[in-house]
């Protein structure tokens, strides 16, 4: 149950009404619901969230957001991304690779941005030149970027939900 008040579509100013209508067609999840609390910070955030990571392959994105999520077990994130990574081919296999840090399955160039997200999230200071020659076989310095804020939004979205309560707005997927 949501530790705070959710900002229901019948509940809502017209200002956060019209942000339901034009940025969500008027389907908000819990998150968006609990944002709705700070208006601004909602009318932000929507199209940051839809930017970051976009240079990056579909199923990247998916598998990085994934795995952070799974080493931060935040069950909200991981079932909406495990929701969304099965459009892009992802697999129950998939998932338990990505649960268990065994990056074996996938191609050279994933297990680079997987090592380096898990690094990013756990020990972000530990970072090297050495981590950054390994990703710069495989990644311009504009997909680094979105790397970086692709794990740190993932690490952010990790820490709002689960913690704030939210609750799954449909039938869990069991991982």
């Amino acid at each position: 149950m949501a530790r705070i008040g959710l900002i229901e579509v019948e509940n809502a100013t017209p200002e956060v009404n019209d942000i339901y209508e034009k940025a969500l067609r008027g389907k908000p999840g819990n998150a968006q619901k609990a944002l709705a609390h700070r208006p601004e910070m909602l009318k932000a955030f929507l199209p940051f969230y839809a930017s970051v990571g976009r240079s990056l392959d579909r199923k990247l994105y998916e598998m990085i957001y994934l795995r952070v999520s799974f080493l931060n077990g935040c069950h909200y994130c991981l079932q909406h991304h495990v929701a969304s990574s099965k459009r892009v081919g992802l697999t129950a296999e998939d998932w338990k690779a990505l649960k268990d840090g065994n990056y074996a399955r996938f191609t050279e160039k994933e297990q680079t941005a997987l090592a380096y997200a898990e690094k990013l999230t756990r020990t972000s200071r530990d970072i090297t030149d050495a981590d950054f020659e390994k990703l710069k076989k495989h990644f311009s310095d504009a997909e680094i970027v979105d790397l970086h804020l692709l794990v740190g939004l993932a690490n952010l979205t990790n820490r709002f939900t689960d913690s704030l309560g939210l609750e799954l707005e449909f039938p869990e997927e069991k991982i």
